[in-house]
């Protein structure tokens, strides 16, 4: 069950890579339930996201792209998403926010109360050389009070990124 939630994230990043170059590839990896009081539902997760440049839209408000990821949890927890996200230039520093809707799929991780989930994060990074960054963000994910329960999720992780 493990190696067809990774297939699947596989596929669908795959799907949705475009040929041309100028496009941002970051792996992640930290801690999913970062705040676990009682420490049960804590796990380490790793990801993977397409940001294409190319689709950027320069506004009064700023530079926004669209992004499409996944991760997954050592606790077969698996998260899909696409949605937009602004960057903010001042020097080497990037502060990038940004917002996703994506399925979730529990495993034997936490249960976020429905499959529709939303990921809400804020992302510090710096370029460390050229077309690549490594960075820290920090999310949550939760369903908006639309499921039964939602308990949400707070995640850190620890980023590095490429342009090819």
């Amino acid at each position: 069950m493990k190696y067809k939630k990774l297939y699947l994230l596989l596929s669908l990043l795959l799907f949705f890579t475009p040929v041309k170059s100028e496009t941002e590839y970051t792996l992640y990896s930290g801690t999913f339930d970062t705040i676990d009081k009682e420490g049960d539902e804590k796990a380490t997760l790793y990801g993977f996201e397409h940001n294409n440049p190319i689709l950027f839209r320069e506004t009064f408000i700023g530079k926004f792209s669209p992004i499409t990821g996944g991760f997954v949890t050592d606790k077969s927890s698996i998260y899909l998403y696409t949605g937009v996200q602004a960057e903010y230039e001042v020097g080497p520093l990037n502060i990038v926010p940004s917002f996703a809707p994506g399925y979730y799929e529990a495993g034997d991780g936490k249960d976020l109360g429905m499959a529709l989930e939303f990921k809400s994060e804020i992302k510090l990074s710096f370029d460390i050389f050229q077309d690549s960054k490594i960075g820290y963000s920090y999310s949550h994910i939760s369903n908006n009070d639309w499921g039964i329960i939602n308990p949400g999720t707070n995640n850190q992780t620890v980023s590095f990124s490429k342009t090819f």
